[in-house]
């Protein structure tokens, strides 16, 4: 190898450096911070007191009777495990978890008169799903109703509310109505 072939390369080396590791994800950014700031700077969502509780990007452990219950989750809401379990549908493993949340969640089923909504049962190919379908958030109002001794008419106010905050599918075609839990338990404490 020639020392004219060995400039060429550190000089490719240093331009493409620049390139890619300065100039690019600074012109990335940029575009994020200017066409979606909210988005660009995680989503960040705050209570009434201007604090940080959460993102709206990321599911958050609810386990209260008086809140929305997000989707199981298989890494239990850590950022860094998140993922699937891997289990297959023939998974004994995941039967028997089918099978504990589903006893875990017979009594609401009970009051609720319905049949459990399969996102309460399975988790998410992430395990971080911050959404819940509509079924399933109007699916907890009664035990949320019951746990908050709510009447008739703050119970109907909170079926209005789960209504109000449902999301329609992206670009009205892809996935299903959908609830952002965090979002719902925020305006659930107003």
């Amino acid at each position: 190898m020639k020392f004219k072939d060995i400039t060429i390369a550190i000089r490719l080396l240093i331009v493409l450096t620049l390139l890619c590791g300065a100039v690019y994800p600074l012109l990335v950014t940029g575009i994020a911070q200017a066409a979606f700031p909210d988005k660009a700077n995680g989503s960040v969502v705050y209570n009434t007191k201007g604090e940080a509780v959460g993102s709206s990007l990321i599911a958050q452990k609810f386990r209260d009777e008086k809140y929305f219950w997000p989707r199981p989750s298989a890494g239990d809401y850590a950022t860094v495990a998140s993922g699937a379990s891997n289990k297959g549908p023939t998974s004994a493993d995941l039967k028997k978890s089918i099978d504990e949340r589903k006893a875990a969640l017979a009594g609401t089923a009970k009051a609720a008169g319905a049949d459990i909504p399969g996102d309460m049962l399975f988790a998410s190919g992430s395990g971080l799903d911050p959404h819940i379908s509509k079924a399933s958030a109007r699916f907890q109002v009664k035990r949320i109703a019951t746990a908050r001794k709510f009447d008739g008419a703050k119970t109907a106010a909170l079926y209005a509310l789960v209504d109000r905050l449902t999301e329609n599918p992206q670009w009205g075609v892809f996935g299903e109505e959908r609830v952002n839990v965090l979002l719902l338990n925020l305006e659930l404490d107003r």
